[in-house]
Formats: C-alpha cells, sequence, structure tokens
C-alpha cells in the first residue's frame, strides 16, 4: 500500500483563509470556488440545521477566487475529494467517497502507480475557530497542515475511455463536460471498508488532534514535523534537500506527494485512521 499526502481546500489564492477546526474538533475543509461547478456553498451541510455559507458568512461575506468575490447562495464550489455522506441531501444508497485528478497533478499519481489498494490522506490549511454571539473568528494565529480525511482506492475511472462507469459516479465534478474529455481526467472511488478492518470505512474525516498536526509549532505552515522514519524515503516534489536541521520543508507547489511504499508509513497511517475517524456525533 502506497501513501498519498493529498493537499486540498481553502489556500492563500483559492478560498483566503484556513479551512476550519470546529469547537468540537470536528474538522471542515473548505472546498475552494469554482464559478463552472454545480455545488453551491448553500448547497453543503455542516450538520442537519446550518450549511457551509450560512457558516463562511459568520466569518466573512467574501472570500477568494484569485481576487475577492462576494459570498451567497449562489457561489459555486468543487466539491472534492467529497468523503462525507452527510454532506449532501438525498445521496443515492451506493454512493461512496470519491475523488478527482487531472493534469499535472494525476501525471504525477500515474508515474508513481497509485492504484487499487493505495491510501490518500488529504491535508489543507486549517485553524480552530470560536462563536461569540454569532461571530466566528480564528483563535490560533495564521493556523497551521493538517490531515483531515483519508480514502483508500477500490476503483479509478478514466473518464475520457472507460465506458463502464457507474451511474452514482456522474454527479461528481470530474465528470462535467470540460473535465471529462480531458485525456488523463480521473476519478478515484473509495473502498466501502477498509483492506485492514471491516468495520473501518474506506473514507471518511477526522476529529482534529495534535498528531494530525503536520506543520511545526511556532514554524510558518509550510515546514513540517515529521517522524523521523520519513527521512531518506522518495517523496513526489521532495529530495534529501528538503529536510532541515529541525524540520521539514514541504514543498509549496504540488498537490499529490507520493510517498515510495514502506510497511511503517502505512502502519503510521492506519494508526492515524483507526483513532481519529470523526462519525458525526
Amino acid at each position: 500500500m502506497k501513501v498519498i499526502l493529498s493537499r486540498k481546500g481553502f489556500d492563500s489564492t483559492y478560498g483566503g483563509y484556513p479551512s476550519l477546526i470546529l469547537p468540537n474538533g470536528q474538522m471542515v475543509s473548505l472546498p475552494i470556488p469554482s464559478s463552472k461547478d454545480n455545488f453551491a456553498y448553500a448547497d453543503l451541510r455542516l450538520n442537519d440545521d446550518v450549511t457551509y455559507m450560512e457558516y463562511m458568512k459568520k466569518l466573512s461575506n467574501r472570500i477568494r477566487d484569485k481576487k475577492a468575490v462576494d459570498l451567497n447562495e449562489n457561489t459555486k464550489c468543487h466539491l472534492d475529494p467529497d468523503l462525507n455522506r452527510r454532506l449532501l441531501m438525498d445521496r443515492v444508497s451506493d454512493w461512496r467517497g470519491c475523488f478527482g485528478q487531472v493534469g499535472a497533478a494525476q501525471a504525477v499519481l500515474d508515474k508513481r502507480h497509485v492504484d487499487q489498494g493505495d491510501l490518500f490522506l488529504f491535508f489543507g490549511w486549517f485553524n480552530t475557530v470560536a462563536e461569540e454571539n454569532g461571530i466566528l473568528s480564528f483563535t490560533k494565529g495564521e493556523g497551521f497542515h493538517a490531515i483531515y480525511g483519508y480514502l483508500q482506492i477500490d476503483e479509478k475511472y478514466y473518464t475520457n475511455t472507460d465506458v463502464l462507469m457507474p451511474e452514482w459516479i456522474k454527479y461528481h465534478p470530474h465528470m462535467s463536460e470540460r473535465r471529462r474529455i480531458r485525456p488523463n481526467n480521473c476519478i478515484y472511488a473509495a473502498r466501502e471498508n477498509s483492506s485492514w478492518d471491516e468495520k473501518i470505512p474506506g473514507y471518511g474525516c477526522f476529529l482534529f488532534d495534535e498528531k494530525l498536526r503536520l506543520s511545526k509549532k511556532g514554524m510558518s505552515r509550510s515546514k513540517w514535523d515529521l517522524p523521523d522514519f520519513f527521512r531518506g524515503l522518495d517523496i513526489a516534489y521532495h529530495s534529501m534537500d528538503s529536510w532541515k536541521e529541525d524540520y521539514f520543508q514541504s514543498a509549496c507547489r504540488g498537490q499529490e506527494f507520493v510517498i515510495e511504499k514502506n510497511d511503517t508509513i502505512t502502519q503510521w497511517a492506519i494508526e492515524l485512521i483507526n483513532k481519529h475517524q470523526y462519525n458525526g456525533e
């Protein structure tokens, strides 16, 4: 099993502020704005009573799409990866977590032979939030990189060539006409249950714990505090020069940091998933 650290969600160019760690520890990755996609932030449900749009407006009436744009019920986003059944109303019964990739980032996954059974760990820019008198605010400076979810691959579909695709996956943003026709546009569908424990779902999100933090405390978010057993491994977009005296300098560009197959890394990833799943309660 290969492990891939996959960067997703709001950043300084698209979105403009960190994704959210709620007071109960729930990690909410905010999908980047995308005017050509179908889903709006108002379609995404934080819980039974509140949409993403309603909650985000407590932080700001504007987000960034390279430039500042108004946030309203029509503001569209790129819902990818999609890891939470409760996020959208009226899911079909055979829906599973899924994730799409295309272009240079998918070329990296192809070159590194990412396939069935491999494991995405999704990370992004996060910060904790507090709410007082209906006002939402971040509580810890500029925030940090943290792992917020996972997906173990069951099937992958190249939309330009695969004709036998399941009906349930056709809602996905990588099935839009402009992406579907691209040669390496690919959608990864999760296993229903993980390969290491049938009681563990093959996809999902996390409840925050400090073990999910990548950024080293007291440093900028791109400076990571990786366990020593990462040292010397081949990681896409990185080299031995990425290792500094007291931190790992993560690449500022690139989305898919594929790590060479390694039993210790696999066990590290499995333990994170087993211990930090968020079940929605």
